[in-house]
């Protein structure tokens, strides 16, 4: 009786250093099947660790550019060590027309640029309990000097300026619970009247059929 939209939600989930942000995305990756992750394009060279197509799509910085002319970017930046970032458009909407609900993984620059093109984005910023936290999961790393852990919390302090342009907030102090946070907040938007494409019932026939039984069991009641 009720139909809602069938084109997916595009989803931004942001968040501070350290705040678990990927960790709870693959945790919802593995928990729906109709949850994807868009899989962002970059000129920076690719890690042994890396696979083509799965972690990024590399590229050179010349590919890249010739793909930012031809507007196929959802959002785009040139980020650290001057290498391009960027959220591949046609992949995108061509999940959201499937029915396919789709991630973003990016920081809160990206997410502005989307935001505007597309209002009814949602987004979710996840934070660490604390910058205390933030601190003890970084030194766990050991890969970053002190400078370096300095600028991360830069980054992180003008990050958290920026949550008031987010519709949603979840502090990720325990993964489970953070992951089924975020559960709630996407079945809450699926249930948003403005999602209602159309409501009504089947036809004449069960109007009057559901009158006449309502009827009749007021009647029976009264004896």
């Amino acid at each position: 009786m009720i139909k809602t939209k069938s084109k997916g939600d595009l989803i931004i989930i942001s968040g501070t250093t350290c705040a678990g942000k990927g960790t709870v995305i693959k945790k919802l990756l593995s928990n729906h099947n109709d949850i994807v992750l868009s899989i962002s394009y970059t000129s920076r060279p690719k890690r042994d660790s890396e696979i083509d197509g799965i972690d990024y799509y590399f590229v050179s910085e010349e590919e890249f550019e010739k793909k930012i002319k031809n507007n196929e970017f959802l959002e785009y930046a040139k980020v650290q060590y001057k290498a391009y970032y960027g959220t591949p458009k046609r992949e995108v909407l061509q999940q959201l027309e499937k029915g396919k609900d789709v991630i973003l993984e990016i920081d809160v620059q990206g997410a502005k640029q989307i935001k505007k093109l597309y209002p009814e984005t949602i987004l979710i910023f996840i934070m660490a309990p604390s910058m205390n936290e933030v601190k003890r999961r970084i030194k766990l790393r050991g890969d970053e000097n002190n400078e370096q852990i300095l600028a991360r919390f830069k980054v992180a302090y003008n990050e958290i300026n920026e949550i008031n342009n987010y519709n949603y907030v979840v502090v990720n102090d325990d993964l489970d619970d953070a992951v089924k946070k975020v559960e709630a907040i996407l079945i809450s938007e699926k249930l948003r009247v403005d999602r209602i494409e159309e409501a009504s019932v089947e036809n004449e026939e069960e109007i009057i059929h559901e009158f006449l039984i309502n009827k009749k069991f007021k009647n029976e009641k009264n004896y």
